[in-house]
């Protein structure tokens, strides 16, 4: 009897073992929040000092009141555009929330499969459920999401996630969101695979029960204007004479659709057969402008250099006639100039001869 007993606790224990799917260490969670988690004064500081299970349930009670990852106001994203816009988690981070944190809290207790059920069964606050089932759609693997979360698909507990309040929904519609999208408030949820987020939608659909707003883009608008119609109580039959009517309309729009787009492409062409004809002509206009400036500038050059050359000859030789002249002035008077200092010197010595000769002879 003891082996049995020992037995029967050693595989409800097993049972017990919630297994984790994804990075352990991360919680799968975008990394621009973890490091915001990690750094926060709130996680290293108050939570720190919390060990138990029911310690940080009591602290969700009182202090988680929204489930966005950032708290109101302290993060801006309307200037970023693409891969750093506010769903892929890029950019400047700013203060996140208290959910979060808790959030991850709960993940490094390690929590066991009988404290997760009673987290998303737990009656004291929406908010201690919601951060259940957000446990679930991080941390569980895909296969076993609809096991978790079947149960709680039409739950009317109403629950306002946005941060500052404004989006009241009840809990079934969030974790049918949690299902079939993966945005969540400026973050992302750990991607389903396809064939299982394809089962998920058909199990949703059996139970009428696949929003018309969550819907993926590969369905059609007919089935779900059929759900809208069995939530509103309205019959069949009046769905499909709507249909007949809308068939026989259709054909009508289409062709005078069709007409109209005939007549813009006409005109399209005329338009831009005109616009090629103004194009073609000023080209033609600006070639023949400046072929006939280029054929004056070129005629204006040869009179310039033939005047040039007529007013440069007979200047030329006047004026190396003028040279010539004037040289030859200027050696003649040089010559006369010479020949004066010349017999001025021959007078002054002859004058200095007879001076000593007289002066030699009065001795």
């Amino acid at each position: 009897m003891d082996v049995e007993e020992s037995r029967t606790q050693g595989q409800k224990k097993q049972n017990n073992v919630l297994p984790l799917w994804g990075n352990e260490k991360t919680m799968n969670l975008n990394s621009m929040i973890l490091t915001n988690v990690l750094s926060s004064p709130y996680f290293k500081n108050e939570l720190f000092q919390l060990k138990t299970y029911h310690e940080v349930v009591d602290e969700i009670y009182y202090k988680v009141d929204h489930l966005e990852p950032w708290e109101k106001g302290s993060r801006k994203t309307s200037g970023q555009v693409g891969m750093c816009g506010g769903v892929r988690g890029v950019g400047a981070g700013g203060i996140v929330s208290t959910s979060f944190c808790l959030l991850y809290k709960l993940f490094t207790l390690k929590l066991t499969r009988k404290q997760l059920n009673g987290l998303i069964t737990h009656v004291d606050s929406p908010y201690i459920r919601a951060l259940g089932f957000m446990f679930i759609r991080y941390c569980q693997p895909p296969a076993k999401l609809w096991e978790w979360m079947e149960p709680y698909l039409e739950d009317e507990e109403e629950i306002d996630p946005k941060a500052g309040g404004g989006c009241t929904m009840t809990v079934g519609q969030m974790v049918r969101s949690f299902l079939l999208k993966l945005e969540w408030y400026g973050t992302l949820f750990p991607r389903i695979p396809v064939p299982v987020q394809k089962d998920i939608e058909i199990k949703l659909r059996g139970k009428g029960l696949c929003d018309d707003h969550k819907r993926t883009a590969q369905d059609g608008w007919g089935e779900a204007e059929e759900f809208a119609r069995r939530a509103r109580g309205e019959s069949p039959s009046r769905s499909r004479q709507d249909e007949e009517e809308d068939r026989q309309r259709k054909p009508r729009r289409s062709r005078s659709r069709s007409r109209d787009r005939d007549r813009d492409r006409e005109r399209d062409k005329r338009r831009s057969r005109s616009r090629d004809r103004d194009r073609h002509s000023s080209r033609r206009q600006s070639k023949e402008r400046r072929s006939h400036e280029r054929r004056q500038d070129e005629s204006r050059d040869r009179d310039r250099k033939k005047r040039r050359s007529r007013s440069r000859s007979p200047n030329r030789r006047s004026r190396d006639d003028d040279r010539k002249r004037r040289s030859r002035s200027r050696d003649r008077n040089r010559e006369k100039r010479r020949s004066a200092d010349r017999e001025e010197s021959r007078g002054k010595s002859s004058k200095e001869e007879k001076r000593s000769r007289e002066r030699s002879r009065s001795r």
